[in-house]
């Protein structure tokens, strides 16, 4: 377990040992005593939250709605800064799903979720609550990230997959960092750009521009945290310029460019998921597209 420092914020960070048994799932466990109004940044994955502590996280978002414990939300939660997470004596693990796996796991599309914060116990029903009891049961986080595995690889088993051609879009722009061409996915599908629209939409919970467009801003977050100047990060991460660049940082976060890196829930990544620079492979191919 590592210590993460940021400002007046500490937090008890644990990363499991090796790779999740469902290609596409990554997991980070997070003790924090005092969560005092975290700003949640939008990231190209669904979040699943598991909380097992004596306290409870709580999401406030979208004027005023709210969700407690356990949780779910779908990939871009919290654009233009609305989502904030704070909470005392909060214990969890924080799983990201890549959408392509996310609605076999969960039972729902993540388009169904609709752009909200939806509670485990609405999803799962009594299953979130017995996984909530076996995680705060167990002393170790190597053993809740079993756990938690164990029960993701099968409800993955026995869910229903996305299409091929839909994981396979997914890949493209997840592996070009959103510089990808709508029309020209949908041509090397042999799909129309409505039918490819259509499909994405409804099995990943975005279009597919606007998905290309949140993995870019994703990738261009990080660099900024890491160091990177804004003019040089518009340009590696393929922005027209550096106003496009803030324009899309506004959009996503509600801060300029300069504050990125200031943001704990970006800064954290390095400790709770190091591997993020290499694209997960969600394990799915299209039949004629390797």
């Amino acid at each position: 377990m590592s210590t993460f420092v940021h400002g007046e914020a500490v937090w008890d960070v644990a990363s499991p040992r090796g790779p999740s048994r469902v290609a596409g799932v990554t997991m980070a466990g997070f003790r924090v005593g005092d969560l005092d109004a975290l700003r949640m940044v939008p990231h190209p994955a669904v979040t699943l939250l598991l909380e097992f502590g004596a306290g409870s996280p709580v999401v406030d978002y979208a004027a005023g709605r709210q969700e407690r414990g356990s949780l779910v939300a779908g990939p871009g939660l919290g654009s233009g800064g609305a989502a904030w997470a704070r909470g005392e004596n909060v214990e969890c693990v924080q799983v990201r799903l890549s959408p392509v796996v996310a609605r076999a796991i969960l039972g729902v599309s993540p388009a169904d979720l609709d752009g909200a914060v939806v509670a485990l116990d609405d999803l799962w029903g009594r299953e979130a609550s017995q996984i909530r009891e076996r995680l705060a049961g167990v002393s170790s986080w190597e053993d809740r990230f079993a756990l938690t595995g164990a029960l993701l690889a099968r409800r993955h088993e026995a869910g229903p997959p996305v299409d091929p051609e839909v994981a396979w879009a997914w890949r493209r722009i997840v592996g070009g960092r959103g510089l990808v061409r709508v029309d020209r996915l949908a041509a090397e599908l042999g799909w129309s750009r409505k039918r490819l629209w259509s499909r994405f939409h409804s099995q990943i919970g975005l279009p597919p521009k606007r998905a290309a467009k949140l993995v870019r801003f994703d990738h261009a977050a990080h660099r900024l945290v890491a160091g990177g100047s804004a003019a040089r990060v518009a340009a590696e991460a393929g922005y027209a310029d550096q106003s496009h660049l803030h324009r899309d940082v506004m959009e996503f976060i509600g801060v300029t460019p300069a504050s990125v890196a200031g943001e704990p829930f970006l800064a954290v990544d390095d400790i709770a998921w190091p591997s993020r620079e290499a694209p997960a492979n969600d394990g799915t191919t299209a039949a004629g597209h390797g």
